[in-house]
Parts: structure tokens; sequence; C-alpha cells
């Protein structure tokens, strides 16, 4: 699929093809990734950040927001609901936090992989090759980190103080796959100037960069952030950029299904954001649509409405024995199953398995001055 393809879904508007769209997703996720959804219970562990995101609700520049940082126990007291639960991963998920160290996460690393068997992503920023290197070592297994946008413009002006950074995270996630982690990455959809051509390099850069998991949702402003407030201007004055990617449902489950069908190995998410979107169905229709995993939310009520970086977080209230109840049985009715163990992605699965492969290849091929002796040999 190339770009003005992808522009042409990105643009479609009659339903009958859009039909055809979901259905083919729909088809390629159970082709290559089967009738499972995953569960990963996550875990909004801090709701400090060092950043100034434009459009982010728990940002530096956020003075009115009650800070909170959980404690080692309250973090392993989650991961052992999740494993209670079912789940086989847990997600520890942070603001871009440097009060969390990198002897922290590590210890905590180290104590959930000694109480569990849980497999555990990281989801704590942009990180330097040593802490990434530590805490893989000490047992983690996948690290999400979103480059938002490849339009490095786009990215600068919804990232200020990130001068010339855009290729950092790219950077990070070339490392993290260097590393072994299974890497995670993704997209915001309808971010003010994001154009359809941006977008659609977007999801060619998803092929381009190995992902094992992609997690892309609409953009959804905090009021008190900086693009909250032009949002809210911009939908004021009602006259649309035709140009301008809207965040829309309808344009997330397009990104859904076209990141499947770019992807077809890869595991992606029905994210809370599209549920936030549409919270009667749209975590479903997200599953109908291209996605397989889901990650309910294990944080303690008391944090998890203190972790706001958008407004009207779906199942903020909803406690995660609650939860899980209902979402099995929506999960059931859609005629699915639920994932058990670790589910790894296949296309993670591969790529291990073509890089151990690599590595006893090199292993049993001389060197080339043992040919050199064998040669004189002869």
């Amino acid at each position: 699929m190339n770009t003005q393809q992808i522009i042409k879904w990105l643009k479609e508007q009659d339903s009958h093809k859009l039909d055809q769209l979901w259905q083919q997703a729909d088809r390629s996720r159970y082709e290559h990734v089967g009738n499972q959804v995953h569960l990963r219970g996550l875990i909004e562990i801090s709701n400090h950040c060092s950043r100034q995101c434009q459009y982010c609700g728990i940002q530096a520049g956020n003075r009115s927001l009650q800070r909170y940082r959980m404690t080692m126990d309250e973090i392993l007291t989650c991961a052992l609901q999740a494993q209670e639960l079912g789940y086989g991963t847990v997600v520890l998920q942070a603001g871009e936090d440097f009060g969390l160290t990198t002897e922290w996460i590590t210890k905590l690393i180290y104590k959930i992989k000694t109480k569990t068997a849980l497999a555990i992503t990281l989801s704590l920023g942009e990180r330097n090759d040593s802490e990434l290197r530590k805490w893989q070592q000490a047992g983690a297994d996948r690290y999400l980190l979103r480059f938002e946008t490849s339009d490095s413009e786009l990215f600068h002006r919804i990232h200020p103080g990130h001068a010339n950074k855009i290729s950092d995270r790219f950077a990070i996630l070339e490392t993290l796959n260097q590393l072994g982690y299974e890497t995670g990455s993704g997209v915001m959809i309808g971010i003010p100037g994001q154009t359809y051509d941006s977008l659609a390099n977007d999801l060619l850069q998803f092929q381009k960069i190995n992902l094992d998991m992609i997690g892309v949702g609409p953009f959804i402003p905090h009021p008190a952030s900086p693009l909250g407030k032009q949002h809210a201007n911009l939908n004021e004055k009602n006259n649309p950029d035709p140009n301008q990617v809207p965040n829309t449902e309808l344009m997330t489950y397009k990104v859904v299904a076209l990141t499947r069908l770019l992807c077809p190995q890869t595991n992606i998410p029905s994210t809370t954001a599209l549920a936030s979107l549409n919270q009667n169905n749209g975590r479903e229709l997200g599953l109908q649509r291209g996605a397989n995993v889901v990650m309910p939310n294990l944080t303690p009520l008391q944090y998890r409405k203190l972790y706001e970086i958008y407004p009207a977080k779906a199942c903020l209230q909803e406690k995660p024995d609650d939860f899980h109840k209902h979402l099995i049985n929506r999960i059931t009715e859609l005629g699915r199953t639920i994932g058990l163990g670790r589910g790894d992605s296949p296309h993670f699965k591969a790529k291990k398995k073509d890089n151990v492969t690599r590595f006893t290849l090199r292993r049993k091929t001389p060197t080339p001055k043992i040919m050199q002796r064998q040669v004189r040999r002869d």
C-alpha cells in the first residue's frame, strides 16, 4: 500500500467501502494474530512529568494538578491483582518522571518478576541507553514509546524544548529493538496541523521501524493545555481546513484498520482514548476493525483520576474486578476468546527467531583467518 492509497482510505466517507476496509482488517487480524484478545493490566505509577507537551493534562506547566507517585508496595499489589485476574502482562506507565530513578525501577522490575509470572511493559518516556539496558537485564520485556508524528515541524510545535529531537525517539526505538525488547510505538490522530500526507507517512513509518506493538488514538486535548485552548478556538470558528486530519472516532478506526493491513503480525490495542470517544462500544468496534489487545486500568481509584492526560477518560470510577467481568462478557459476545499467557506478537516471535538463527549461523561460519589457513593447507 503506497501513500496515495492510504490517503484515499483516510478520506473515504462511503460507508459501504469502509465496511470492506473493516472486513479486510478483521480478516487480516484473524489470519495473523488469531482470535484471542490479550489483556494488559495498566498501572499509572506517577503523574509527575518534566515535559511541556502542549496537549497533555499532566505536563509540567499544569500547576493546579495534584501530583503523586505510587509506592513500590502499591504497584506490586496491582501487579498481583493482574495475575489473579488472569492477565499475562502488566504495563507500568508514567509521565517523564526522572524521580523514578534507574535503580528504583530496576528494583521494582525485579520484585514483580520474583512475585509473578507476568511480562512487564514499560512506558516511561525517553530514557537513555544505559537505563534501557539495565531494565531489560532486570527482566523488563517490552517498551512503549510513541513517536506521535513523523513530521518534525509538527513534533517541535507540540513539544517545545525538543528542538532537533524528532530523531531521538526513532533512535530510542532502534535501541529498544537492538536490546531485544518487544518494541511498541504509535501516533496521535488529528493533532492541529496534521495533514493527510503526514498521517500517511506515519503509517508507513510503522513498517520501516520494525515495530511489534502499535497503539494509535485520537488527539484529545486537555482543556488546561495550550493546544486544548487552541482547539476550542478552532471549533468556535467552524471553518475547518480541508487538509487537517480530524480527531474523530471514525478516523481512528480507519487508522487502526490500515495499521493492521500494513503491519499484520503486530499487537494493536483498542485504546482507552477510543473508548473515551464512544463509551458505549468504541473499544468493541476497535476490536472488530483490526485490534487484538485491551488494557484494563488497575491504577488505584484515588490516583486514577489524577492521571488526567486528557479529559473524560473512560473507566475512571470502575473497580478492576467489576470492569474485568464486564469486559470478559463484551469480548465473548464478539465471538472472541481471552488470550492466555504473555501474548507476545507474532512479529516479535519471528524477529526473535530470526535473530537466533543469524547468531547461530555466525557462530558456525569460519572466520576469515581460519578460512585462509584452510586454503593454505589445501
